[in-house]
């Protein structure tokens, strides 16, 4: 009878042993999987060879539908990989999250991956912010657009690609830059005024700068939340729910977000043609 329970203790202990094992592992796989996400290498996505060539000449068209599904096809591949760099750097934040909350810090690598972010992301030194702070604001700014939402403003902006802004500086959103030669003078701005209208070298610095501008700067901080929120609930974050919280992209505020709401109805149909 003893001999049995030794054996059965034995057994036991053996058990145990190789569930805890087997934890372990888990844990430490689960542990390569968050750090395998949290590097400055993953960020990179090869340029499109699309986005190297000139803007195309969009008033030759004469026939509109050619010309909106032109300007869609044009725009529509580099707003994809813009969104997909914004999706990498999304699971990282998340990624981060996890190891603070386990470790209450990060390695030199993970601080260095952190830093980058919180700086594209605009944390000013003047603001005084906890780590788990930082990374809360991250989640709420570091998230996509909607294509069709970018396609819709870019067409609105620029005229459907015809301004001298997009067809010589890719500038397709109507951004300012305020430090002298950085762009465009506007032929209306006034003596006082010191902004010009950002030149872009190429299309991906163009698209991300308008997607980074939407995601950090203050005057979209309703767009953010309203995006945050449908995350929360699980529903679907959309062009249509998020061209809410532009108000302040244009001085015509809610007369400019009916208009880009039309825009969005109209021209749907273009969009789902586009390659």
């Amino acid at each position: 009878m003893l001999k049995l329970i030794k054996t059965s203790l034995v057994t036991i202990v053996v058990v145990v042993t190789v569930i805890l094992i087997v934890i372990l592992q888990q844990l430490s796989s689960k542990d390569d999987e968050v750090e395998d996400i949290i590097s400055l290498e993953g960020l990179h996505i090869a340029p499109l060879e699309s986005s190297k060539k000139a803007v195309p000449k969009f008033s030759d068209y004469s026939d509109v539908t050619e010309k909106k599904r032109a300007f869609f096809e044009y725009l529509q591949p580099e707003i994809q990989r813009q969104n997909a760099i914004v999706l990498k750097e999304r699971e990282m934040v998340f990624a981060l999250q996890e190891v603070f909350m386990k470790q209450q810090g990060f390695n030199k690598h993970q601080q260095k991956v952190f830093d980058k972010l919180a700086k594209k992301y605009k944390f000013s030194s003047d603001e005084v912010q906890s780590v788990e702070q930082t990374l809360e604001t991250l989640v709420r700014r570091v998230d996509t657009i909607p294509e069709a939402l970018v396609l819709v403003q870019a067409a609105n902006e620029s005229g459907w690609g015809t301004s001298r802004f997009a067809q010589k500086g890719y500038n397709f959103f109507g951004l300012w830059c305020f430090k002298e030669g950085c762009g465009f003078v506007p032929k209306q701005r006034t003596d006082e005024a010191v902004h010009e209208v950002a030149r872009f070298k190429d299309l991906p610095h163009a698209v991300m700068t308008y997607i980074r501008n939407i995601n950090r700067h203050y005057a979209y901080k309703d767009l953010r939340i309203i995006r945050q929120n449908l995350r929360q609930e699980g529903k679907p974050v959309t062009a249509i729910a998020l061209t809410a919280g532009l108000s302040s992209y244009s001085e015509r505020g809610q007369e400019y977000i009916d208009e880009l709401l039309s825009m969005l109805r109209v021209n749907t149909q273009y969009m789902d043609t586009a390659s």
